[in-house]
C-alpha cells in the first residue's frame, strides 16, 4: 500500500511521497500533484498521512475513514461515489 503525506501549514498545503534509495539507504521526499494522490486514493490502494504543522497533529486517512474526515482533510474530490 502506498503512503502519501499531506502537509498543511498556515499558508498552503502540498502532497509528498517518500522514496527509499536502496543503494545508499536514504529516504528522499518528493512533492507530487494532488491529482496523482486522488487517483491512487480512489482506487483504494493508498493511505494519506495528514500533518498539521501548526498544531503538531498527525491524522491517518485511508479508504475506511469516515466521509466527514476525508472531506475535511483531503477535500470532496477524494470521496468515493461508489461507497
Amino acid at each position: 500500500m502506498n503512503r502519501y503525506t499531506k502537509i498543511i501549514n498556515m499558508m498552503d498545503s502540498y502532497f509528498v511521497k517518500d522514496y527509499e534509495k536502496t543503494k545508499k539507504g536514504i529516504t528522499k521526499k518528493r512533492e507530487v500533484r494532488e491529482e496523482t494522490v486522488q487517483k491512487a486514493f480512489l482506487k483504494g490502494d493508498c493511505e494519506v498521512l495528514v500533518i498539521l504543522e501548526d498544531s503538531c497533529r498527525e491524522i491517518l486517512i485511508d479508504d475506511f475513514s469516515s466521509d466527514e474526515d476525508i472531506k475535511k482533510y483531503l477535500g470532496s474530490k477524494f470521496i468515493n461515489p461508489k461507497r
